[in-house]
């Protein structure tokens, strides 16, 4: 039987927590800034990528993001040198999902700090690839290393769990949903007694990014009223296509990696190769740079038509598997909200001539963007919690759910390993996605 903690023990994790949060939510903020600047120099503007690569030229816009690549390949390739020649190496993990799975709460500082710098060149020179992993590690990799110097071992795995929820929380200002990333992705090894600590850190977190930079609810949306029961219907149909496509998602992006890999490239060939493909893409359409964010605001709040939301879609869909699959650090959290964004607005299309109310597009919209990402990581009441955080739209919520619940059920059972659990190769240069 477990022996009770103390409340000493629980004072000091929550202290603890506390200040992981405010330190992630620092680390997040100082990787914020970076990326700004890096913008700027690369593309000459830190105020979005997707307007950065309409204003520029088509070969600069074919170019930025292969040269970024490659030289985001060149800096793990060295490291990848440089390790291969040390004596005594220690096979400590510069993943935050594995630290906690199956290691002891450590993260290897060097690799997990080249990991994020390569995440900057390419997340800043425009590939179809998400921030928030090297956030998440930035927040993780602080956590572990608070956590070796003011608590014992056994707590170090707990730690490194405050750090990813706060590193979420930072980045999408969803500290419930950061603590749910935990509770749903890690379950399996985090008692829900430790789920204190998490929260902590989550909540510590928000209030220390709000200070830094304001607060703001990521997608502002006119107010939702309360989904009727004919709505319910239809956000269970787009729960369950959801988790259908999100499944072919996820086998896709398995098959981009084992296709990169097949062509047995140099590193830097490699990431430069899926760099070429994303810039090449965006001479026709630049709204595949980046993460998609902005994208997704303007599928919220002026949808264009539906032929061009479809080829946006597809055309997104495809720098997000070269990017990914050739290696490109990063992740694919906010780009699959853009996928299910993309997906929400076509069906919305689809029902308009039989279904003609104002808010619906909105509200297949946000379920898409719920249900997908309920899809790929296989966490449906942390997609759903993200969407309400996100957008503030509290009235949604009971309709989200049990469409996430059925995305993710049906994507598990398509494709039984989510894309937090990809077991492609734990060597592989790829932030956890």
């Amino acid at each position: 039987m477990r022996q009770p903690v103390s409340p000493s023990t629980v004072l000091r994790r929550v202290l603890l927590a506390a200040l992981i949060g405010m330190v992630s939510a620092l680390a997040v903020w100082l990787f914020r800034r970076m990326l700004a600047e890096l913008e700027i120099w690369f593309v000459g503007s830190g105020g979005g990528l997707v307007d950065a690569a309409r204003a520029l030229s088509p070969w600069r816009r074919a170019m930025t993001p292969l040269l970024g690549a490659a030289a985001a390949g060149v800096l793990l390739w060295m490291h990848q040198r440089r390790e291969a020649l040390r004596v005594h190496r220690h096979d400590i993990p510069s993943d935050y999902i594995e630290a906690v799975n199956i290691g002891h709460g450590l993260l290897d500082v060097r690799a997990s700090l080249v990991k994020c710098a390569a995440s900057l060149l390419v997340v800043a020179t425009g590939s179809a690839i998400g921030r928030e992993g090297a956030m998440i590690l930035l927040a993780a990799l602080a956590a572990s290393l608070l956590g070796r110097r003011l608590a014992p071992r056994s707590e170090w795995r707990l730690m490194v769990a405050c750090g990813a929820a706060a590193g979420m929380a930072a980045a999408y200002h969803a500290p419930l949903a950061g603590a749910l990333f935990v509770a749903e992705v890690l379950i399996g090894t985090l008692a829900i007694a430790a789920m204190t600590p998490v929260v902590i850190a989550a909540v510590c977190s928000l209030l220390a990014t709000q200070w830094l930079s304001g607060a703001e609810i990521l997608y502002q949306v006119p107010p939702l009223p309360i989904p009727k029961h004919y709505e319910y219907l239809l956000l269970i149909v787009v729960g369950i296509v959801s988790g259908v496509a999100g499944a072919a998602f996820l086998w896709a992006l398995d098959g981009a990696r084992q296709g990169f890999r097949r062509l047995k490239l140099p590193l830097p060939l490699q990431l430069a190769l899926g760099g070429a493909f994303v810039g090449l893409l965006s001479v026709i359409y630049p709204e595949v740079w980046g993460n998609g964010f902005s994208v997704v605001r303007t599928l919220l709040t002026a949808p264009p038509a539906a032929l061009l939301i479809a080829a946006l879609f597809a055309a997104k869909l495809a720098a997000m598997l070269a990017s990914n699959g050739s290696g490109a650090p990063g992740g694919v959290f906010t780009p699959t909200l853009f996928a299910g964004a993309a997906f929400g607005a076509l069906a919305a299309k689809a029902v308009a001539p039989w279904i003609g109310l104002d808010h619906l597009p909105l509200l297949m919209t946000l379920c898409g963007m719920a249900a997908w990402l309920a899809a790929t990581t296989h966490a449906p009441v942390m997609a759903a919690l993200m969407i309400f955080e996100m957008t503030g739209e509290f009235a949604i919520l009971p309709a989200l759910l049990p469409a996430c619940v059925l995305a993710a059920t049906v994507s598990s059972r398509l494709h039984a390993v989510s894309v937090y659990g990809a077991a492609d190769d734990r060597s592989s240069p790829k932030l956890t996605r």
